[in-house]
């Protein structure tokens, strides 16, 4: 039984890495792959008791997350793992990164830039569908 889980794992990693790297010609010759966009509202700046009055609260919700290249292989780790293992591992893994940000800017002596970095390697997780 793990020999299939990690050929299904395997497989859906070549599918997500395949589907990254397909390319239309086109006149400019540039790819056809887009990740995703969000869109945005402008909304008018309120103060925090007009928001009060209007019952809106200053609590932000979690957004959407992008379909990128390994969603993929995300989704099929879910489906042979279980959302409970796949958390656990996609926690602990976080949690190395983070640690390793961390070191490497004390080693650069730049550990000022380590919250700038945690959240730039959360953007791109996010972009490359990690997050799904």
């Amino acid at each position: 039984m793990k020999s299939f889980q990690s050929i299904l794992v395997t497989f859906a990693l070549l599918i997500a890495t395949a589907a990254a790297f397909r390319v239309a010609g086109g006149a400019t010759g540039g790819s056809s792959f887009v990740l995703s966009r969000r869109t945005s509202i402008a909304v008018a700046p309120q103060s925090s008791t007009t928001r009060a009055a209007a019952g809106v609260s200053n609590m932000r919700m979690g957004s959407q997350a992008k379909f990128g290249v390994f969603s993929p292989a995300v989704y099929a780790a879910k489906v042979v793992l279980g959302q409970d293992k796949l958390n656990k591992i996609r926690g602990k893994a976080i949690s190395l990164h983070s640690q390793y940000i961390g070191e490497f800017c004390e080693w650069a002596g730049a550990y000022h830039l380590r919250t700038k970095l945690i959240k730039k390697a959360k953007v791109n997780g996010d972009t490359l569908g990690f997050l799904v």
